[in-house]
């Protein structure tokens, strides 16, 4: 998620326009001698002109027919959708959430939402408690799970279902979470313990029962479905790790549980219909004594904590660790100061940076950490279509500048009656916790390898760049050995999505401050600068979207070319907008990206700074084509010169905006019913520019969504999931 300038070795300076959350969102801590693309080819690209587009005129797309993208989800029958049927949404900085004509969108669960009987209403002044019991906050990643009118699991009910949603992180400047708080909280340590636990809590996951009743949507309070995970929820490690001595703790002496899910981000959906959900920044949690390289000695653990980015002496995000000597803080310190790692958490960072898994409806069952599918900064998982008899694969992106993208496949082959399993965390155990890890090495020549992450790789086995020792080494430092195995750096890789028709997987590279002239390359292609107001911008600014395409889906062979670069309208289309996009579709920083299992459709979602002088986030609908559907392009500038691959030019009739959200907000998650006539997505932390001093003061708050929109009690803003519908009932973007 897009929000600043961060080096983790740099120093953090704390304002009102430079929160915690700013500075722990755009980690780098890659300082390998992996290399970008220029590097991996010997070839020179310029930041300049990839596309020589067309450049169409904006037209109404409810009379242009497109080619669809319709496929079957998980087991479920479509409808054929050949055409987007929706005028094109206008940019805004409205307060307010924008949806096409002809559609309804209505809020329907919010943070401090009550999720059990006796939780008394939201307040909304900072006075609340028992968040353990509400909805958390920053609604992030979604998916949905049908319940039949008796309440059994059901693949094609649609007008009731449970939602699995992620709560990432919270609203915070200068340590606390501030509208949750009276009166913004402290912003000084040692923080209060009440103040605290109120931010252990809305950190987590939520599952939450919703049901229409005719057009109306709303959620259940007390239902039985109703979960919360946080923070502080045990969890079980599974896969390679389990067991390893690099995560044993206080908590666990024999390294097999650990406790609660933090920053979690991007979500998926297993074939086996369980919930996954990728923790993202958590390394900005933890802290770390100055003098704690020294105390460690020779321990690679030193060399493993700098490449996640807790050097020595680095700040915390909100300064947990200095609430007092109990327990529940003391793990956020990530010291060594007992005689071993049995007696403190030097070690308790090692046990975040996983996908978590959990069945959405057994409300006993714990969560379970995946650790066979690596530990880095997660975003979403996304699923290839099970075939009978081949093995499960998945796609991930390490969401940090100059980190890479990820596939896993496993080592158990589908069996078809896995689909609904009597126990769906065992076919989880079964599909997830044994398998292989590889790392994408992107080419010249539009190709690319998967480098297998393992100790049958000598790269790996033998490195001098870091020892590892076993299979549940690379599973705990996965970065580092990717980084031996020599995966190529891109600028961000968040969300992916599998086409349904296609197989082929994209993934958004959302932006990188740090990409520079002499590091371009072919798939990172612009350095550019932009400026938003009186503020330069510099590097990859807006960001894109690149596509590959597997050979086979467990091959390690892989094409490559970029789907759509990010940009401006009114940008430069030699040097900016490559991509020729109009008023009707241009954006900046392209985050969350799912594939509708109904219609095939691509929704895009963004989570931009640097075009919100014009326009509020926003998500667009896109019918990509496939890869290879546009050409090589040679690009030039000064003395640089390199052949590249990019996508058919898009233009309103195959890219439009969809929505846009209210001030301050990102727009991410994504879920939709069977049918495709309801879609869920969430409106995380609108009015987050606001000031901690003004947080009693509602007229000088950025947003006041969703009160503003007949929404809950108070006027603080919250991140607030919405349902969209259709007036005559049809296909969503259909």
């Amino acid at each position: 998620m897009f929000k600043g300038l961060f080096n983790p070795s740099e120093t953090i300076v704390k304002s009102q326009t430079t929160r915690p959350s700013d500075l722990f969102n755009d980690e780098n801590s890659n300082t390998s001698a992996n290399p970008h693309f220029e590097e991996v080819l010997g070839s020179r690209l310029s930041r300049r002109s990839l596309f020589r587009g067309a450049g169409l005129a904006a037209t109404a797309l409810g009379a242009t027919a497109v080619t669809g993208c319709a496929t079957t989800g998980s087991g479920g029958s479509v409808a054929s959708v050949d055409r987007l049927g929706f005028k094109p949404v206008a940019k805004s900085t409205a307060d307010k959430v924008i949806v096409p004509e002809g559609y309804t969108a209505q809020i329907i669960y919010a943070l401090g939402d009550p999720l059990a009987a006796g939780v008394p209403a939201y307040k909304n002044d900072g006075t609340d408690a028992q968040f353990e019991q509400r909805a958390g906050d920053h609604h992030d990643g979604m998916e949905w799970f049908g319940l039949d009118a008796s309440g059994k699991p059901s693949d094609n009910f649609n007008s009731r279902g449970i939602l699995g949603v992620n709560h990432e992180a919270t609203t915070d400047e200068k340590l606390a979470s501030f509208f949750i708080h009276a009166n913004g909280g402290a912003s000084t340590l040692p923080r209060p313990a009440g103040e605290v636990d109120k931010e252990l809590a809305i950190h987590g996951l939520s599952f939450v029962e919703v049901q229409a009743s005719g057009k109306q949507w709303a959620y259940k309070p007390t239902s039985p479905f109703n979960r919360r995970i946080t923070a502080m929820t045990p969890a079980v490690i599974h896969g390679p790790a389990r067991g390893s001595e690099h995560l044993v703790t206080k908590f666990s002496a024999d390294a097999t549980l650990c406790r609660g899910t933090l920053n979690n981000c991007g979500t998926g959906k297993t074939p086996w219909g369980t919930f996954v959900s990728g923790e993202e920044n958590w390394f900005g949690y933890f802290s770390r004594d100055a003098k704690d390289d020294d105390a460690r000695k020779k321990d690679k653990q030193v060399q493993g904590l700098k490449r996640y980015g807790r050097n020595a002496g680095a700040a915390s995000r909100h300064g947990w660790e200095s609430a007092g000597p109990q327990d529940q803080y003391a793990r956020w310190n990530n010291s060594a100061i007992g005689a071993s790692a049995k007696e403190d958490y030097r070690n308790e960072m090692n046990t975040f940076g996983y996908v978590v898994e959990v069945d959405a409806y057994d409300t006993a069952a714990p969560m379970r950490k995946r650790t066979g599918l690596g530990r880095f900064a997660h975003e979403s998982v996304a699923f290839a279509k099970p075939v009978a008899g081949q093995p499960i694969v998945c796609y991930m992106g390490d969401d940090a500048r100059n980190e890479y993208i990820y596939k896993f496949v496993s080592a158990a082959q589908w069996d078809p009656k896995d689909a609904s399993p009597a126990n769906r965390l065992a076919a989880g155990d079964k599909y997830l916790d044994k398998g292989t890890l590889f790392a994408a090495r992107f080419k010249d020549d539009g190709t690319g390898v998967w480098l297998e992450l393992s100790m049958d790789n000598p790269k790996i086995a033998n490195s001098s760049y870091f020892e590892f020792r076993s299979n549940a080494d690379i599973a705990i430092f996965t970065r580092l050995a990717a980084d031996a195995a020599g995966a190529t750096k891109m600028d961000r890789p968040e969300w992916g999505g599998v086409h349904p028709r296609t197989g082929e997987f994209y993934s958004t590279l959302t932006n990188n401050s740090s990409r520079t002239l002499e590091k371009i390359d072919a798939a990172n292609p612009r350095v550019y600068t932009d400026m938003k107001g009186s503020k330069e911008q510099k590097g990859n600014v807006n960001g894109h979207i690149v596509r590959m395409a597997d050979t086979s889906p467990t091959s390690t062979a892989f094409k490559w070319d970029i789907y759509v670069f990010g940009a401006e309208a009114g940008a430069d289309k030699s040097s900016v907008n490559l991509s020729n996009l109009t008023d009707e579709n241009d954006m900046s920083s392209p985050d969350g990206l799912v594939f509708s299992p109904a219609t095939g459709i691509c929704w895009i979602q963004t989570d931009d700074g640097a075009y919100t002088d014009q326009t509020n986030c926003m998500m667009l609908a896109a019918i990509p084509g496939k890869l290879g559907d546009g050409g090589p392009r040679t690009v030039k500038q000064g003395d640089k010169e390199v052949t590249t691959y990019v996508g058919k030019t898009p233009t309103p009739t195959t890219l439009a905006r969809f929505l846009v959200g209210p001030r301050d907000c990102e727009i991410t998650g994504w879920c939709e019913t069977p049918d495709g006539r309801a879609v869920f997505i969430n409106i995380q932390h609108p009015g987050e520019n606001t000031a901690m001093a003004d947080v009693n003061d509602p007229s000088k708050y950025t947003s006041q969504w969703p009160t503003n929109a007949g929404y809950g009690a108070g006027k603080r803003p919250r991140s607030a999931t919405i349902v969209i519908t259709k007036n005559d009932g049809g296909l969503i973007g259909a």
